[in-house]
């Protein structure tokens, strides 16, 4: 009794404590085979889909959850435009404190850009129509604006509107932001600590962070960082209509409202596109800061495959961080092969599917770049010519079967990198890595040290290839170093190479 005590004890304590804040359940327990879990996500192809963490909640429990070695539970992943739902969620709490209507004129929360206000369709821009992306915009005006310009308000409002807001669907970004800053007007806080009382801490949410504009404005359409559990306990509150672990945090009322279709993406698309189309899911219709797709269901939806995918039928929540090349594939392989494995009642245990299951989740690791060619001593450095990465010099020298990168940035900020051979080196980085918004005037180097594995292989060609992954992010870099150059590749453009050249 005493051994079987001390093995659970240990049990325990290799879990760090933040991961049993859910209760756990079999998948069996809760009405789905641990056979069907495993071949659900042993179909989801890996060149196709590069899965960093899934977590499957039914009736208000976890049944199944893996992370991707080196992404581990304890870290937080970039969750792109996921950040809506929450920013959709903080303006919830200020509708119910009436601090604003969804209906309020955007441009009153504004007044210091009386000087725009007569702009056409100024006057009839709404909150409303901020949350549902219907600004009335003919494009987007995101990168025009969070890379060139200081003022993003500014910038938001000067953009032409050319339709009346409220008819239109075009995805914004920039509106979301322009919530985030009527948060800010409205409360004096930020929207991240604006949330923290009312949502946070109910919800036992630690160590997130977001990602501000140069005034301090937490950027509201991007830049949320957070653990993959805590992405399944907003997903349960909204699935249980505004209340967590039997408490209402959220009025019921804005909870039906803020996933209801308020808008569709593509009004004259026909029934069968809509039911079997590529994108099928991006066209069911547009909430408020939530996307409706087939099933019932309706997600929070970021770049390169995050999610969080309530499905009401099913009492569900599947939570996906992952960086994907193939968002229409991620649902479909949802529909396809877990959604059938759904049952109304409890099934009988099933031992050995479940061991299996938790054998397959506790392996999961992503590869290792590899090659035949056998480990070599190395040693060189390279002065580069001006770039888009503002980086200077970089060095590379093996220390027996592993190696030292060097990064000197045009700051003359040197940035030491470890490099495993076939295997990881990890550390941390106060380097900005790899990321689709880098350029944007935000603070993200405030959010250092970064978490980042490191591995080099030789090439056929003899030419060295790094591989430097930032695990709390979805993307890496590849460096293909060569006599006369160096090749950059973002895991996000991977069919892009950019030439660093010698000075």
């Amino acid at each position: 009794m005493k051994k079987l005590f001390l093995i659970g004890l240990i049990s325990l304590l290799a879990i760090p404590a933040f991961t049993q804040s859910l209760p756990r359940s079999t998948p069996e327990a809760e009405g789905i085979s641990s056979a069907a879990i495993q071949q659900y996500i042993e179909k989801i192809d890996p060149k196709r889909h590069e899965l960093h963490s899934y977590m499957l909640i039914r009736h208000g429990k976890v049944v199944s959850e893996a992370w991707w070695k080196p992404y581990a539970a304890d870290k937080v992943h970039s969750m792109y435009s996921v950040s809506k739902s929450w920013t959709s969620t903080a303006i919830g709490f200020a509708v119910t404190e009436k601090r604003l209507s969804v209906q309020d004129k955007v441009i009153s929360f504004f007044p210091e850009y009386a000087d725009l206000k007569d702009k056409p369709f100024m006057q009839d821009l709404r909150v409303q129509d901020l949350l549902t992306m219907s600004v009335g915009h003919d494009k987007e005006p995101l990168r025009s604006v969070i890379v060139m310009q200081p003022d993003w308000i500014r910038g938001f409002l000067n953009h032409p509107i050319v339709a009346k807001p409220g008819t239109k669907f075009l995805y914004n970004t920039l509106a979301t932001y322009m919530l985030s800053a009527i948060i800010q007007k409205v409360t004096g806080e930020t929207t991240l600590a604006y949330l923290k009382p009312r949502l946070l801490d109910p919800l036992h949410i630690s160590g997130i962070d977001w990602e501000s504009d140069q005034k301090g404005i937490n950027v509201g359409g991007w830049g949320i960082r957070v653990k993959t559990e805590d992405m399944a306990k907003l997903g349960l509150l909204y699935l249980n209509k505004g209340k967590f672990e039997g408490k209402q945090i959220l009025p019921a009322a804005w909870v039906a409202e803020a996933t209801s279709k308020h808008i569709d993406q593509e009004p004259d698309a026909t029934a069968e596109k809509r039911a079997t189309g590529q994108y099928a899911d991006w066209i069911q219709g547009y909430g408020y800061q939530f996307w409706r797709s087939r099933h019932g269901s309706f997600r929070g939806d970021g770049a390169f495959g995050q999610y969080i995918l309530m499905m009401p039928e099913q009492d569900a929540v599947l939570i996906i961080t992952s960086e994907s090349q193939d968002l229409p594939d991620d649902l479909n392989q949802v529909w396809d092969n877990l959604l059938p494995a759904f049952q109304a009642k409890a099934l009988a245990p099933n031992q050995k599917a479940l061991a299996s299951l938790k054998q397959f989740n506790a392996s999961r690791q992503l590869e290792v770049p590899t090659s035949s060619v056998a480990l070599k001593t190395l040693q060189s450095s390279i002065q580069l010519a001006k770039n888009q990465f503002d980086f200077a010099r970089m060095q590379l020298q093996t220390k027996g079967d592993a190696a030292e990168l060097i990064m000197v940035t045009k700051d003359s900020t040197k940035h030491t990198f470890k490099l495993g051979f076939r295997t990881w080196g990890t550390g941390k980085t106060n380097l900005v890595g790899p990321y689709m918004l880098r350029a944007a005037r935000v603070d993200l180097a405030k959010k250092a040290p970064f978490d980042y594995a490191g591995s080099y292989r030789i090439l056929d060609d003899q030419a060295v290839e790094i591989t430097l992954r930032y695990f709390e992010s979805p993307h890496h870099w590849t460096f293909i170093w060569k006599p006369e150059a160096i090749e950059v590749i973002n895991s996000f453009e991977p069919q892009t190479k950019i030439s660093l050249k010698k000075m």
